[in-house]
Protein backbone atom coordinates (compact mmCIF):
# COMPACT_ATOMS: atom_id res chain seq x y z
CA UNK A 1 0.00 0.00 0.00
CA UNK A 2 1.43 3.36 -1.17
CA UNK A 3 0.37 5.98 1.48
CA UNK A 4 -0.88 9.59 0.59
CA UNK A 5 1.94 12.06 -0.37
CA UNK A 6 4.28 9.05 -0.72
CA UNK A 7 7.31 9.80 -3.53
CA UNK A 8 6.89 5.89 -4.20
CA UNK A 9 4.48 4.73 -6.64
CA UNK A 10 2.67 1.25 -6.51
CA UNK A 11 4.37 -1.41 -8.55
CA UNK A 12 1.55 -3.70 -9.62
CA UNK A 13 2.97 -4.47 -12.71
CA UNK A 14 3.59 -1.02 -13.07
CA UNK A 15 7.25 1.09 -13.23
CA UNK A 16 8.76 -1.81 -12.35
CA UNK A 17 7.44 -3.70 -15.33
CA UNK A 18 8.43 -0.55 -17.57
CA UNK A 19 11.70 -1.14 -16.26
CA UNK A 20 11.95 -4.07 -17.46
CA UNK A 21 10.52 -4.04 -21.12
CA UNK A 22 10.66 -0.32 -21.99
CA UNK A 23 13.24 1.51 -23.83
CA UNK A 24 13.53 4.24 -25.91
CA UNK A 25 13.36 4.34 -29.43
CA UNK A 26 15.32 6.87 -29.84
CA UNK A 27 18.04 6.03 -27.16
CA UNK A 28 19.54 2.90 -25.12
CA UNK A 29 19.75 5.46 -22.04
CA UNK A 30 16.04 6.38 -22.20
CA UNK A 31 15.12 4.03 -19.48
CA UNK A 32 12.11 3.45 -16.64
CA UNK A 33 13.51 2.73 -13.08
CA UNK A 34 10.90 1.27 -10.47
CA UNK A 35 9.27 4.15 -9.00
CA UNK A 36 10.87 7.26 -10.56
CA UNK A 37 11.67 8.26 -14.36
CA UNK A 38 15.32 9.34 -14.86
CA UNK A 39 14.99 12.93 -16.07
CA UNK A 40 17.55 13.39 -18.48
CA UNK A 41 15.74 11.25 -21.05
CA UNK A 42 16.56 12.17 -24.56
CA UNK A 43 13.13 10.55 -25.77
CA UNK A 44 10.44 11.28 -28.30
CA UNK A 45 8.77 14.44 -29.04
CA UNK A 46 5.27 15.60 -29.96
CA UNK A 47 3.03 18.21 -29.31
CA UNK A 48 0.91 17.30 -26.69
CA UNK A 49 -1.59 19.09 -24.11
CA UNK A 50 -1.78 17.21 -21.58
CA UNK A 51 -4.04 17.97 -18.66
CA UNK A 52 -5.04 16.30 -15.23
CA UNK A 53 -7.78 17.02 -12.87
CA UNK A 54 -9.61 15.73 -10.32
CA UNK A 55 -13.23 15.43 -10.50
CA UNK A 56 -15.29 13.85 -7.80
CA UNK A 57 -18.63 14.65 -6.24
CA UNK A 58 -18.69 13.22 -3.28
CA UNK A 59 -17.74 12.20 0.53
CA UNK A 60 -15.76 15.08 1.73
CA UNK A 61 -18.71 17.47 2.45
CA UNK A 62 -19.40 14.80 5.73
CA UNK A 63 -16.17 14.86 6.97
CA UNK A 64 -15.64 18.52 7.52
CA UNK A 65 -17.91 21.33 9.44
CA UNK A 66 -20.46 23.05 8.05
CA UNK A 67 -21.13 19.93 5.34
CA UNK A 68 -24.91 19.80 7.00
CA UNK A 69 -25.70 23.06 5.26
CA UNK A 70 -24.85 22.81 1.75
CA UNK A 71 -27.50 23.93 -0.78
CA UNK A 72 -29.31 20.43 -2.29
CA UNK A 73 -27.96 18.88 -5.29
CA UNK A 74 -30.39 19.33 -8.24
CA UNK A 75 -32.04 16.38 -9.19
CA UNK A 76 -34.60 17.25 -11.49
CA UNK A 77 -34.72 20.65 -13.07
CA UNK A 78 -38.40 22.80 -13.27
CA UNK A 79 -39.35 20.26 -16.36
CA UNK A 80 -38.62 17.30 -17.76
CA UNK A 81 -36.56 16.32 -20.72
CA UNK A 82 -38.52 14.11 -23.52
CA UNK A 83 -35.28 13.61 -25.55
CA UNK A 84 -31.96 12.62 -24.37
CA UNK A 85 -28.71 14.71 -24.29
CA UNK A 86 -26.36 11.71 -25.21
CA UNK A 87 -26.36 9.76 -27.91
CA UNK A 88 -26.19 6.38 -28.69
CA UNK A 89 -24.81 4.60 -31.31
CA UNK A 90 -25.99 0.72 -31.66
CA UNK A 91 -22.05 -0.11 -31.77
CA UNK A 92 -21.46 1.43 -28.46
CA UNK A 93 -21.93 -0.43 -25.06
CA UNK A 94 -25.54 1.34 -23.66
CA UNK A 95 -25.56 2.41 -20.65
CA UNK A 96 -27.46 0.98 -17.80
CA UNK A 97 -30.47 2.23 -16.31
CA UNK A 98 -30.14 3.02 -12.27
CA UNK A 99 -32.11 0.24 -11.73
CA UNK A 100 -29.66 -1.95 -13.66
CA UNK A 101 -26.68 -0.30 -11.67
CA UNK A 102 -28.94 -1.39 -8.11
CA UNK A 103 -29.17 -4.65 -9.09
CA UNK A 104 -25.23 -5.84 -9.50
CA UNK A 105 -23.83 -7.47 -6.58
CA UNK A 106 -22.20 -4.40 -4.89
CA UNK A 107 -23.53 -1.47 -6.59
CA UNK A 108 -21.60 1.94 -6.80
CA UNK A 109 -23.38 5.26 -5.00
CA UNK A 110 -24.25 6.87 -8.70
CA UNK A 111 -25.69 9.42 -6.53
CA UNK A 112 -21.77 10.20 -5.36
CA UNK A 113 -20.14 10.08 -8.92
CA UNK A 114 -20.25 12.96 -11.48
CA UNK A 115 -21.69 11.91 -14.41
CA UNK A 116 -19.04 12.03 -17.51
CA UNK A 117 -16.99 9.25 -15.54
CA UNK A 118 -18.43 6.34 -15.85
CA UNK A 119 -20.80 7.66 -19.29
CA UNK A 120 -18.45 7.37 -21.58
CA UNK A 121 -18.46 7.91 -25.30
CA UNK A 122 -21.71 9.25 -25.44
CA UNK A 123 -21.71 13.10 -25.49
CA UNK A 124 -23.64 14.68 -28.30
CA UNK A 125 -21.87 18.37 -27.97
CA UNK A 126 -19.46 19.07 -25.36
CA UNK A 127 -17.68 21.82 -24.17
CA UNK A 128 -14.35 22.26 -21.77
CA UNK A 129 -14.02 25.44 -20.44
CA UNK A 130 -10.79 25.81 -18.55
CA UNK A 131 -10.55 28.78 -15.97
CA UNK A 132 -8.48 30.37 -13.40
CA UNK A 133 -9.16 31.49 -9.91
CA UNK A 134 -8.76 34.83 -9.28
CA UNK A 135 -10.66 35.09 -5.85
CA UNK A 136 -10.66 31.91 -4.14
CA UNK A 137 -12.79 33.49 -1.08
CA UNK A 138 -15.70 34.42 -3.73
CA UNK A 139 -15.02 31.34 -5.58
CA UNK A 140 -15.76 29.13 -2.83
CA UNK A 141 -19.00 30.60 -1.39
CA UNK A 142 -20.39 30.77 -4.78
CA UNK A 143 -19.45 26.76 -5.53
CA UNK A 144 -21.51 26.40 -2.27
CA UNK A 145 -24.24 28.34 -2.98
CA UNK A 146 -25.26 28.27 -6.44
CA UNK A 147 -22.55 25.87 -8.60
CA UNK A 148 -22.91 23.02 -6.48
CA UNK A 149 -27.01 22.53 -7.29
CA UNK A 150 -25.99 22.33 -11.22
CA UNK A 151 -23.37 19.85 -10.63
CA UNK A 152 -24.89 16.45 -12.76
CA UNK A 153 -24.28 13.35 -11.36
CA UNK A 154 -24.24 9.51 -12.72
CA UNK A 155 -27.92 8.36 -11.67
CA UNK A 156 -29.20 11.82 -13.45
CA UNK A 157 -27.85 11.31 -16.69
CA UNK A 158 -29.01 7.65 -17.43
CA UNK A 159 -32.60 8.64 -17.88
CA UNK A 160 -34.08 11.07 -19.66
CA UNK A 161 -36.83 12.53 -17.39
CA UNK A 162 -33.80 13.13 -14.60
CA UNK A 163 -30.91 14.72 -17.24
CA UNK A 164 -31.20 18.19 -16.93
CA UNK A 165 -32.93 20.26 -19.26
CA UNK A 166 -30.46 22.71 -20.38
CA UNK A 167 -26.89 20.75 -19.84
CA UNK A 168 -25.29 18.50 -17.91
CA UNK A 169 -22.28 20.27 -15.38
CA UNK A 170 -19.17 18.62 -14.41
CA UNK A 171 -16.21 20.08 -12.83
CA UNK A 172 -12.61 19.22 -11.61
CA UNK A 173 -9.67 20.73 -10.60
CA UNK A 174 -6.19 20.82 -11.27
CA UNK A 175 -3.33 20.55 -8.35
CA UNK A 176 -2.50 24.01 -8.21
CA UNK A 177 -6.09 25.00 -8.38
CA UNK A 178 -6.78 22.97 -5.37
CA UNK A 179 -3.71 24.62 -3.73
CA UNK A 180 -5.16 28.51 -4.75
CA UNK A 181 -8.24 27.26 -3.11
CA UNK A 182 -6.98 25.89 -0.48
CA UNK A 183 -6.47 22.33 -0.18
CA UNK A 184 -3.27 19.70 0.19
CA UNK A 185 -3.29 17.80 -3.02
CA UNK A 186 -0.63 15.72 -1.93
CA UNK A 187 -3.47 14.49 0.59
CA UNK A 188 -4.88 12.88 -2.49
CA UNK A 189 -2.17 10.42 -2.74
CA UNK A 190 -0.97 10.63 -6.53
CA UNK A 191 2.43 12.16 -7.25
CA UNK A 192 2.19 12.91 -10.85
CA UNK A 193 -1.04 14.67 -10.18
CA UNK A 194 1.09 16.98 -7.70
CA UNK A 195 4.04 17.49 -10.21
CA UNK A 196 1.62 18.58 -13.12
CA UNK A 197 1.48 18.29 -16.77
CA UNK A 198 5.22 18.69 -17.60
CA UNK A 199 6.63 15.74 -15.23
CA UNK A 200 5.91 13.33 -17.96
CA UNK A 201 6.10 15.03 -21.20
CA UNK A 202 9.55 12.96 -22.05
CA UNK A 203 8.35 10.02 -21.01
CA UNK A 204 5.02 10.13 -23.22
CA UNK A 205 6.62 11.73 -26.24
CA UNK A 206 5.16 15.25 -25.98
CA UNK A 207 7.00 18.33 -27.18
CA UNK A 208 5.38 21.32 -24.94
CA UNK A 209 6.32 23.70 -27.27
CA UNK A 210 3.98 22.88 -29.90
CA UNK A 211 1.00 23.13 -27.25
CA UNK A 212 -0.80 25.31 -26.75
CA UNK A 213 -0.07 28.31 -25.31
CA UNK A 214 -3.08 28.07 -22.54
CA UNK A 215 -1.28 24.55 -21.44
CA UNK A 216 2.48 25.40 -21.19
CA UNK A 217 2.25 26.86 -17.32
CA UNK A 218 0.28 26.08 -14.26
CA UNK A 219 -2.35 28.87 -14.88
CA UNK A 220 -4.98 26.40 -15.00
CA UNK A 221 -6.73 25.13 -12.06
CA UNK A 222 -9.71 23.95 -13.43
CA UNK A 223 -12.31 22.82 -16.04
CA UNK A 224 -16.12 23.20 -16.59
CA UNK A 225 -17.26 20.56 -18.79
CA UNK A 226 -20.88 21.19 -20.08
CA UNK A 227 -22.33 18.58 -22.03
CA UNK A 228 -25.70 18.92 -23.91
CA UNK A 229 -28.07 17.91 -27.44
CA UNK A 230 -27.46 21.25 -29.03
CA UNK A 231 -24.50 24.11 -28.68
CA UNK A 232 -27.10 26.81 -27.72
CA UNK A 233 -28.05 25.10 -24.23
CA UNK A 234 -24.67 24.66 -23.03
CA UNK A 235 -24.10 28.22 -24.25
CA UNK A 236 -26.64 29.45 -21.92
CA UNK A 237 -25.77 27.18 -18.88
CA UNK A 238 -22.32 28.19 -19.56
CA UNK A 239 -23.26 32.12 -19.66
CA UNK A 240 -25.37 31.21 -16.20
CA UNK A 241 -22.07 29.90 -14.43
CA UNK A 242 -20.08 32.96 -15.59
CA UNK A 243 -23.07 35.47 -14.12
CA UNK A 244 -22.47 33.17 -11.11
CA UNK A 245 -18.83 33.29 -10.73
CA UNK A 246 -18.08 36.95 -12.18
CA UNK A 247 -14.50 37.82 -11.60
CA UNK A 248 -13.46 35.25 -9.64
CA UNK A 249 -12.60 33.35 -12.79
CA UNK A 250 -10.79 33.93 -16.14
CA UNK A 251 -11.63 32.26 -18.91
CA UNK A 252 -8.17 30.02 -20.18
CA UNK A 253 -9.25 28.21 -22.94
CA UNK A 254 -12.29 26.35 -24.88
CA UNK A 255 -12.79 23.90 -27.05
CA UNK A 256 -16.02 22.91 -28.23
CA UNK A 257 -17.09 19.09 -29.16
CA UNK A 258 -19.89 17.30 -31.04
CA UNK A 259 -20.34 14.12 -32.11
CA UNK A 260 -20.05 14.05 -36.02
CA UNK A 261 -23.11 14.71 -38.17
CA UNK A 262 -25.86 12.02 -39.51
CA UNK A 263 -24.48 8.58 -39.76
CA UNK A 264 -20.82 9.52 -38.73
CA UNK A 265 -22.05 10.10 -35.23
CA UNK A 266 -19.89 8.13 -33.15
CA UNK A 267 -17.12 8.16 -35.38
CA UNK A 268 -13.82 9.90 -34.96
CA UNK A 269 -12.35 12.01 -37.81
CA UNK A 270 -10.41 9.81 -39.41
CA UNK A 271 -13.88 8.10 -40.13
CA UNK A 272 -13.81 4.84 -37.32
CA UNK A 273 -16.41 4.21 -34.95
CA UNK A 274 -14.66 5.09 -31.09
CA UNK A 275 -15.39 3.82 -27.90
CA UNK A 276 -16.82 -0.08 -28.52
CA UNK A 277 -14.39 -1.46 -25.92
CA UNK A 278 -15.14 0.52 -22.87
CA UNK A 279 -14.35 -1.92 -19.83
CA UNK A 280 -17.07 -3.00 -17.88
CA UNK A 281 -16.93 -1.74 -14.38
CA UNK A 282 -18.51 -4.00 -11.60
CA UNK A 283 -20.88 -2.28 -9.92
CA UNK A 284 -22.43 -0.50 -12.64
CA UNK A 285 -21.87 -2.11 -15.87
CA UNK A 286 -25.10 -4.25 -16.21
CA UNK A 287 -25.22 -6.07 -18.21
CA UNK A 288 -22.22 -7.35 -19.87
CA UNK A 289 -21.62 -7.68 -22.96
CA UNK A 290 -19.54 -10.14 -25.00
CA UNK A 291 -16.00 -9.70 -25.11
CA UNK A 292 -16.36 -7.04 -22.28
CA UNK A 293 -13.52 -7.25 -19.40
CA UNK A 294 -14.64 -6.80 -16.09
CA UNK A 295 -12.95 -4.80 -13.81
CA UNK A 296 -13.24 -3.78 -9.98
CA UNK A 297 -14.43 0.01 -9.97
CA UNK A 298 -10.93 1.28 -8.12
CA UNK A 299 -8.93 1.24 -11.32
CA UNK A 300 -11.48 4.36 -12.42
CA UNK A 301 -12.71 5.50 -8.88
CA UNK A 302 -10.67 6.68 -6.01
CA UNK A 303 -11.29 4.54 -2.45
CA UNK A 304 -13.14 1.98 -4.40
CA UNK A 305 -12.26 -1.97 -4.42
CA UNK A 306 -8.77 -2.23 -6.59
CA UNK A 307 -7.27 1.91 -6.06
CA UNK A 308 -3.63 1.17 -5.58
CA UNK A 309 -4.38 3.89 -2.93
CA UNK A 310 -7.10 2.27 -1.52
CA UNK A 311 -6.40 2.87 2.25
CA UNK A 312 -4.91 5.84 2.25
CA UNK A 313 -7.39 8.11 -0.09
CA UNK A 314 -8.74 11.33 1.94
CA UNK A 315 -12.45 10.28 2.41
CA UNK A 316 -13.34 13.53 0.60
CA UNK A 317 -11.68 12.08 -2.30
CA UNK A 318 -14.22 8.35 -2.38
CA UNK A 319 -15.33 7.99 -5.64
CA UNK A 320 -13.06 10.84 -7.23
CA UNK A 321 -11.00 9.96 -10.62
CA UNK A 322 -7.75 11.68 -12.14
CA UNK A 323 -8.98 12.93 -15.86
CA UNK A 324 -6.22 13.35 -18.32
CA UNK A 325 -7.43 15.45 -21.23
CA UNK A 326 -5.78 15.64 -24.48
CA UNK A 327 -5.98 17.85 -27.36
CA UNK A 328 -5.25 15.85 -30.38
CA UNK A 329 -5.27 16.81 -33.41
CA UNK A 330 -5.80 15.02 -36.42
CA UNK A 331 -4.69 15.76 -39.76
CA UNK A 332 -7.48 13.71 -41.77
CA UNK A 333 -6.55 14.92 -45.43
CA UNK A 334 -3.02 13.99 -44.90
CA UNK A 335 -3.72 10.64 -43.27
CA UNK A 336 -6.57 9.76 -46.23
CA UNK A 337 -3.97 10.65 -49.04
CA UNK A 338 -1.13 8.13 -47.17
CA UNK A 339 -3.74 5.31 -47.27
CA UNK A 340 -3.97 6.13 -50.92
CA UNK A 341 -0.55 6.09 -51.55
CA UNK A 342 -0.18 2.39 -50.26
CA UNK A 343 -2.93 0.46 -51.09
CA UNK A 344 -2.59 -3.18 -50.07
CA UNK A 345 -3.21 -6.53 -51.91
CA UNK A 346 -3.42 -4.91 -55.13
CA UNK A 347 -3.69 -7.91 -57.51
CA UNK A 348 -6.91 -9.13 -56.15
CA UNK A 349 -8.32 -5.57 -54.80
CA UNK A 350 -8.82 -2.21 -56.36
CA UNK A 351 -6.50 0.41 -55.49
CA UNK A 352 -9.98 2.04 -52.97
CA UNK A 353 -10.05 -1.20 -51.39
CA UNK A 354 -6.63 -1.42 -50.89
CA UNK A 355 -6.57 1.75 -48.97
CA UNK A 356 -9.62 0.48 -46.94
CA UNK A 357 -7.30 -2.24 -45.98
CA UNK A 358 -4.36 -0.66 -44.73
CA UNK A 359 -6.21 2.26 -42.61
CA UNK A 360 -8.38 -1.03 -41.09
CA UNK A 361 -5.11 -3.07 -40.09
CA UNK A 362 -3.84 0.10 -39.00
CA UNK A 363 -6.76 0.83 -36.24
CA UNK A 364 -7.50 -2.66 -36.02
CA UNK A 365 -11.26 -2.25 -36.72
CA UNK A 366 -12.73 -1.41 -39.89
CA UNK A 367 -14.57 2.08 -40.19
CA UNK A 368 -17.66 0.67 -39.33
CA UNK A 369 -16.69 -1.13 -36.38
CA UNK A 370 -15.97 -4.42 -36.93
CA UNK A 371 -12.82 -6.00 -36.19
CA UNK A 372 -9.83 -6.93 -38.46
CA UNK A 373 -9.35 -10.26 -36.69
CA UNK A 374 -13.13 -10.88 -37.45
CA UNK A 375 -13.29 -9.79 -40.35
CA UNK A 376 -9.99 -9.63 -42.40
CA UNK A 377 -10.72 -8.94 -45.89
CA UNK A 378 -13.42 -6.40 -45.95
CA UNK A 379 -15.60 -4.48 -43.67
CA UNK A 380 -18.93 -6.16 -42.48
CA UNK A 381 -20.83 -3.56 -41.19
CA UNK A 382 -23.39 -5.84 -39.71
CA UNK A 383 -20.84 -7.16 -37.57
CA UNK A 384 -19.78 -3.20 -36.40
CA UNK A 385 -23.21 -2.48 -35.67
CA UNK A 386 -24.17 -5.50 -33.53
CA UNK A 387 -22.58 -5.15 -29.86
CA UNK A 388 -22.75 -8.07 -28.79
CA UNK A 389 -20.37 -9.72 -31.34
CA UNK A 390 -18.02 -6.30 -32.27
CA UNK A 391 -16.16 -7.04 -29.13
CA UNK A 392 -16.13 -10.88 -28.31
CA UNK A 393 -12.86 -11.87 -29.48
CA UNK A 394 -9.18 -11.91 -28.81
CA UNK A 395 -5.83 -12.08 -30.70
CA UNK A 396 -5.12 -15.99 -29.53
CA UNK A 397 -4.50 -18.12 -32.80
CA UNK A 398 -5.49 -21.81 -32.11
CA UNK A 399 -2.56 -23.79 -34.32
CA UNK A 400 -0.99 -27.22 -34.62
CA UNK A 401 0.74 -29.03 -33.67
CA UNK A 402 2.48 -26.66 -31.37
CA UNK A 403 -0.37 -24.69 -30.12
CA UNK A 404 -0.08 -21.03 -29.36
CA UNK A 405 3.12 -20.68 -31.78
CA UNK A 406 1.29 -18.73 -33.86
CA UNK A 407 0.48 -16.14 -31.40
CA UNK A 408 4.24 -14.79 -31.77
CA UNK A 409 4.40 -14.54 -35.69
CA UNK A 410 1.02 -14.60 -37.49
CA UNK A 411 -0.54 -11.41 -37.93
CA UNK A 412 -2.47 -11.76 -41.21
CA UNK A 413 -5.62 -10.97 -39.33
CA UNK A 414 -4.22 -7.98 -36.88
CA UNK A 415 -0.97 -6.37 -37.25
CA UNK A 416 0.63 -6.72 -33.47
CA UNK A 417 1.35 -2.66 -33.90
CA UNK A 418 -2.67 -2.13 -34.68
CA UNK A 419 -4.16 0.91 -32.46
CA UNK A 420 -6.75 -1.31 -31.28
CA UNK A 421 -4.26 -4.22 -30.30
CA UNK A 422 -1.45 -1.95 -28.50
CA UNK A 423 -4.07 -0.36 -25.99
CA UNK A 424 -5.87 -3.62 -25.38
CA UNK A 425 -3.77 -6.42 -26.13
CA UNK A 426 -6.39 -9.17 -25.22
CA UNK A 427 -5.18 -12.55 -25.04
CA UNK A 428 -1.20 -10.95 -25.84
CA UNK A 429 -1.18 -10.70 -22.23
CA UNK A 430 -2.67 -12.36 -19.22
CA UNK A 431 -5.63 -10.13 -17.83
CA UNK A 432 -4.05 -9.93 -14.22
CA UNK A 433 -1.37 -7.56 -16.30
CA UNK A 434 -3.66 -5.66 -18.45
CA UNK A 435 -6.40 -5.10 -16.07
CA UNK A 436 -4.74 -2.76 -13.83
CA UNK A 437 -4.00 -0.13 -16.96
CA UNK A 438 -7.47 0.09 -18.30
CA UNK A 439 -9.31 3.43 -18.66
CA UNK A 440 -12.31 4.76 -19.07
CA UNK A 441 -12.49 7.27 -22.34
CA UNK A 442 -14.86 9.87 -22.31
CA UNK A 443 -13.99 11.58 -25.81
CA UNK A 444 -15.32 13.80 -28.27
CA UNK A 445 -14.70 15.26 -32.02
CA UNK A 446 -13.90 18.50 -32.31
CA UNK A 447 -13.88 20.85 -35.54
CA UNK A 448 -15.41 21.10 -38.72
CA UNK A 449 -15.81 18.30 -41.25
CA UNK A 450 -13.28 18.04 -43.94
CA UNK A 451 -13.87 20.39 -46.99
CA UNK A 452 -13.41 19.99 -49.89
CA UNK A 453 -10.28 22.25 -50.85
CA UNK A 454 -8.65 20.44 -48.02
CA UNK A 455 -10.05 17.03 -49.62
CA UNK A 456 -8.41 18.27 -53.08
CA UNK A 457 -5.19 19.73 -51.86
CA UNK A 458 -4.55 16.25 -49.01
CA UNK A 459 -3.85 19.09 -46.64
CA UNK A 460 -5.09 20.69 -43.45
CA UNK A 461 -5.90 23.97 -42.84
CA UNK A 462 -9.06 23.80 -40.60
CA UNK A 463 -8.26 22.58 -36.78
CA UNK A 464 -10.12 19.54 -35.87
CA UNK A 465 -9.48 16.32 -33.87
CA UNK A 466 -10.18 14.43 -30.56
CA UNK A 467 -10.75 15.91 -27.18
CA UNK A 468 -9.56 13.26 -25.71
CA UNK A 469 -10.54 12.31 -22.12
CA UNK A 470 -9.49 9.20 -19.55
CA UNK A 471 -10.18 8.59 -16.23
CA UNK A 472 -8.78 6.49 -14.32
CA UNK A 473 -7.29 6.30 -10.21
CA UNK A 474 -3.90 6.19 -10.93
CA UNK A 475 -2.30 8.50 -13.70
CA UNK A 476 0.58 6.44 -14.38
CA UNK A 477 -1.14 3.16 -14.17
CA UNK A 478 -3.81 4.37 -16.62
CA UNK A 479 -2.63 7.15 -19.27
CA UNK A 480 1.14 7.32 -19.01
CA UNK A 481 1.89 3.92 -18.88
CA UNK A 482 -0.15 2.79 -22.00
CA UNK A 483 1.02 5.66 -23.72
CA UNK A 484 4.55 5.34 -23.10
CA UNK A 485 5.37 1.42 -22.09
CA UNK A 486 2.59 -0.22 -25.37
CA UNK A 487 1.88 3.03 -27.58
CA UNK A 488 5.40 4.50 -28.16
CA UNK A 489 7.06 1.15 -27.78
CA UNK A 490 8.56 -0.17 -30.92
CA UNK A 491 8.66 -3.93 -28.95
CA UNK A 492 4.96 -4.43 -27.56
CA UNK A 493 2.94 -6.84 -27.60
CA UNK A 494 6.27 -7.95 -25.77
CA UNK A 495 7.50 -12.00 -26.97
CA UNK A 496 7.00 -11.93 -30.49
CA UNK A 497 9.20 -13.25 -33.13
CA UNK A 498 9.87 -9.56 -34.66
CA UNK A 499 11.34 -7.43 -31.54
CA UNK A 500 10.63 -4.41 -33.78
CA UNK A 501 7.00 -4.44 -34.34
CA UNK A 502 6.72 -1.02 -34.11
CA UNK A 503 4.83 1.78 -32.49
CA UNK A 504 1.23 2.64 -32.45
CA UNK A 505 0.59 3.94 -36.35
CA UNK A 506 -2.35 6.14 -35.27
CA UNK A 507 -1.24 7.49 -31.89
CA UNK A 508 2.15 6.35 -31.50
CA UNK A 509 5.11 9.08 -31.61
CA UNK A 510 8.85 8.74 -32.08
CA UNK A 511 9.46 11.97 -31.74
CA UNK A 512 7.87 13.13 -35.51
CA UNK A 513 10.24 10.92 -37.14
CA UNK A 514 9.37 7.97 -39.43
CA UNK A 515 7.57 4.82 -38.13
CA UNK A 516 8.35 1.56 -39.49
CA UNK A 517 5.53 -0.66 -38.90
CA UNK A 518 5.97 -4.04 -39.77
CA UNK A 519 2.41 -6.52 -40.81
CA UNK A 520 0.01 -3.81 -41.81
CA UNK A 521 0.67 -5.98 -44.78
CA UNK A 522 -0.78 -9.53 -44.50
CA UNK A 523 0.46 -10.76 -47.60
CA UNK A 524 3.94 -10.45 -46.18
CA UNK A 525 5.14 -13.51 -43.36
CA UNK A 526 7.06 -12.99 -40.65
CA UNK A 527 8.29 -16.72 -40.07
CA UNK A 528 10.87 -16.20 -37.88
CA UNK A 529 13.14 -13.23 -36.20
CA UNK A 530 15.64 -13.20 -38.88
CA UNK A 531 12.99 -12.42 -42.25
CA UNK A 532 10.41 -10.12 -41.05
CA UNK A 533 10.17 -7.93 -43.88
CA UNK A 534 7.98 -5.93 -45.18
CA UNK A 535 7.86 -2.68 -42.58
CA UNK A 536 5.77 0.66 -43.73
CA UNK A 537 7.34 3.81 -43.30
CA UNK A 538 4.75 5.77 -42.02
CA UNK A 539 6.67 8.69 -42.44
CA UNK A 540 4.55 11.71 -40.71
CA UNK A 541 2.59 11.79 -37.62
CA UNK A 542 -1.19 12.19 -38.67
CA UNK A 543 -2.17 12.87 -34.88
CA UNK A 544 -0.65 15.63 -33.53
CA UNK A 545 -1.12 15.79 -29.40
CA UNK A 546 -1.67 19.89 -28.72
CA UNK A 547 -1.54 19.97 -24.77
CA UNK A 548 -2.45 17.36 -22.46
CA UNK A 549 -3.90 18.45 -18.79
CA UNK A 550 -4.37 16.09 -16.07
CA UNK A 551 -7.54 17.19 -12.89
CA UNK A 552 -8.93 14.95 -10.35
CA UNK A 553 -12.84 15.59 -10.58
CA UNK A 554 -16.13 14.55 -8.23
CA UNK A 555 -14.60 15.03 -5.29
CA UNK A 556 -12.27 18.30 -4.87
CA UNK A 557 -16.13 20.03 -5.64
CA UNK A 558 -16.31 19.27 -1.66
CA UNK A 559 -12.56 20.02 -0.36
CA UNK A 560 -12.93 23.21 -1.54
CA UNK A 561 -16.06 24.24 -0.18
CA UNK A 562 -15.32 23.15 2.91
CA UNK A 563 -12.26 24.44 3.82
Amino acid sequence: MVRAGSDRRPDSHGRAYAAKHYKSPQSKSCTLTPFRLHSKMPCKAISTLLVVFLLFAGQFVAAHPGANDLPPRRRVTQGQRTKSLLINPPALPQLPTADAVAATDDPLNIDNIQADILAGMHKDKELFFFFSVNDATTFKSKLKSDILPLITTTRQILAVNTQPITAAVNIAFSSTGLVTLGVDSTAIGDSDFVAGQFSETDTIGDNPSLWNSAFTGTGIHGVFLLASDTIDNINTELANIQSILGSSITEIHRLQGAARPGSESGHEHFGFMDGIAQPAVNGFTNPVLPGQTSVNAGVFLLGEQDDPNQGSRPSWAVDGSFLVFRQLQQLVPEFNQFLTDHPLDTDTLTPEQGSELLGARMVGRWKSGAPVFLSPTADDPELGADRNRNNDFNYLIASDPAPGTENHFNQTRCPFSAHIRKVHPRGDLDPSVENQHFIIRSSIPYGPEVTNAEAASSTTSVDRGLAFVSYQSNIFNGFVFLQSIWINSVGFPFGKVDPTVGVDPIIGSLGGGPKNISGLDPAVPCPDADNCMGQLDVSHDVVLPRGTYASITSGPIWGVISY
